[in-house]
């Protein structure tokens, strides 16, 4: 049977290729999003004028242009264009990558190896690329959605440069977008607003966002363009990019914290939403919140403590969904509470002061004796109980025999500090009164 219009396929031009790889870049300046990367002035394109690639880890998240900035460095350089997957390969692949590599080097052929997930391999498999890097067999181009401080090796990261690329914007997802309605002569069957909520949906992903886009050109004709709810029922929303065990984790816990100490409870709540969405443990946000009440609030609002240990404890009782409620409330409490770090201040300083002084022993008038000869060596002797006192405060020295008395807590005006503050003032007065009488 002869295929018909409705029967041929949506696009003439080679129909087996997924759109996104159909709008791979040719040139590096087609790439998007990446300016500060690949303009005339910045790292990579002054290598590439200059015709001297160095060995190079791309660290961005997934779909920013990674693989392609690697293939057009190849090209642009002039340099075979070597990829494996650390996902699928071993040493024994590596072996004939570095010996065609170095068979290439004979004859004047250079080489650029490209590794994607480079984080996924071994310290050991790691290793087995410095040779080959330092001598000039490969240049390594690594490509890692984890933070390399932390996922590779200190001798890799001397012997290579780290580039960190950037999630796509809206304006480059927006020019993604344009490049494949002008490909495929279709423009995407979406009303302004949907077209913004298929970007955001994107999360800063190319791929994802090209993937998606081929999806709603296969859709049949709607008539009339899809709105925001149409397009959520054509398209299941993606989950935000969140890696609970990596450097996601590690990003947007500093931003739940910075966020309570900045006292925004806004920006507080957006970023316990994002972690709690992304799969976050909500037990391990509750005891960041009583390290929090406890760093950055202290004295200044003694409840503080209470609220995120409650918090946590009405988790633990309730759950998910119910038990995150505590959680957000516990948020926005810490938050708003005034701050003040002087406990710790004081405890960092008297720290220092006990392993200046730590053979010295507490004076004998506030040691107990509960021996006839430690009474006879003076062990409680004139000690006053201070409750009993008339102003309830006997100006006792507490420290070492020949050690001054030193001040190291020293309140601020936040919150219950205040008081703290001024109770602090009236006993200094009294003390020192009962030094000159």
């Amino acid at each position: 049977m002869e295929p018909t219009e409705a029967t041929l396929p949506l696009f003439d031009e080679e129909p087996a290729r997924p759109l996104a790889d159909r709008l791979r870049p040719t040139r590096l300046e087609d790439v998007v999003g990446q300016d500060h990367l690949l303009a005339p002035d910045a790292p990579l394109g002054r290598m590439v004028a200059s015709q001297r690639l160095g060995s190079a880890i791309l660290w961005g998240p997934p779909g920013v242009g990674k693989t392609t900035i690697a293939r057009l460095l190849a090209d642009g350089g002039n340099l075979v264009f070597e990829s494996v997957s650390a996902t699928f390969s071993g040493v024994a692949d590596l072996r004939k990558v570095f010996a065609a590599a170095r068979s290439r080097r004979t004859i004047g052929q250079s080489t650029l190896l490209f590794v994607d997930e480079i984080h996924r391999f071994n310290r050991a498999q790691q290793d087995s690329f410095l040779p080959y890097v330092e001598d000039g067999t490969v240049t390594l181009v690594g490509a890692t959605t984890e933070n390399p401080s932390f996922e590779l090796n200190g001798a890799l990261l001397s012997r290579t440069q780290v580039l960190v690329l950037k999630r796509l914007d809206e304006a480059a997802l927006s020019t993604l977008l344009d490049r494949a309605e002008d490909l495929t002569g279709h423009r995407l069957p979406l009303d302004d607003d949907a077209r913004r909520a298929l970007i955001a949906m994107a999360d800063g992903d190319g791929r994802y966002l090209l993937n998606t886009a081929e999806q709603l050109q296969a859709l049949p004709d709607p008539g009339t363009p899809l709105d925001t709810a149409a397009l959520a029922h054509h398209i299941q929303q993606r989950a935000p990019l969140y890696d609970k065990a990596q450097e996601g984790h590690y990003n947007l816990i500093s931003a739940l914290h910075k966020s309570m100490r900045g006292s925004d409870p806004d920006a507080a709540l957006y970023w316990l939403a994002r972690m709690l969405d992304g799969g976050e443990d909500p037990l391990f946000v509750a005891r960041r919140l009583v390290r929090f009440a406890n760093e950055d609030i202290g004295i200044a609002d003694p409840h503080a403590i209470q609220q995120a240990l409650a918090a946590w404890d009405v988790y633990e009782r309730l759950g998910s969904p119910e038990g995150e409620l505590a959680i957000a409330q516990a948020v926005v409490y810490l938050a708003t509470a005034p701050k003040s770090i002087a406990v710790h201040r004081g405890y960092d300083a008297a720290h220092r002061s006990a392993r200046r002084t730590g053979s010295l022993m507490p004076p004998a008038h506030i040691l107990n004796a509960p021996t006839r000869l430690m009474k006879d060596l003076g062990y409680g002797k004139d000690y006053q109980y201070d409750p009993d006192t008339t102003d309830g405060f006997s100006g006792a020295d507490y420290f070492p025999d020949g050690m001054d008395h030193e001040t190291y807590y020293r309140p601020t005006r936040n919150g219950y500090e205040s008081q703290v503050s001024e109770r602090l003032r009236h006993w200094a007065g009294l003390r020192a009164r009962g030094r000159s009488g």
